[in-house]
């Protein structure tokens, strides 16, 4: 096995993809004309969004994200080099702040913000080896 891609329900598939380009700088590897199905350029592993309606006609029951409501516990973890340039350039892009940037004891800068739909997502530096 080998994770292919993680799918994210929200709630409008176009902005949230257009939010990940600005707020990330990631590129769109695909985008449905119907606009209910996108995948992101992420390197191996695509991130993709379906549209929440999709959760149902695929016979699923899910507990939408919204932002003013806890985060689900789960996150969409983004590895680049520089977190605090990260951190700003996603809240400037409309993203919430959830944890500034810190250093963690292993040596890692972590920080964190939510999506539009309230999608944690962690920016971090590559762990070292």
């Amino acid at each position: 096995m080998k994770l292919g891609y993680v799918i994210l329900y929200v709630a409008n598939v176009p902005a949230t993809v257009d939010f990940y380009e600005k707020a990330f700088g990631l590129q769109r590897r695909f985008l449905h004309e119907s606009g209910q199905y996108a995948e992101m350029e992420t390197g191996a592993t695509a991130l993709a969004f379906a549209a929440e309606e999709m959760a149902k006609d695929n016979g699923l029951t899910v507990r939408v994200n919204r932002p003013k409501e806890d985060a689900a516990a789960v996150e969409v973890a983004l590895v680049t080099p520089d977190v605090k340039a990260a951190y700003e350039r996603a809240v400037k892009a409309g993203a919430g702040a959830a944890q500034p940037p810190k250093q963690k004891p292993w040596g890692q800068t972590v920080a964190y913000v939510r999506d539009l739909d309230g999608v944690l997502v962690e920016l971090c530096t590559p762990i070292s080896s």
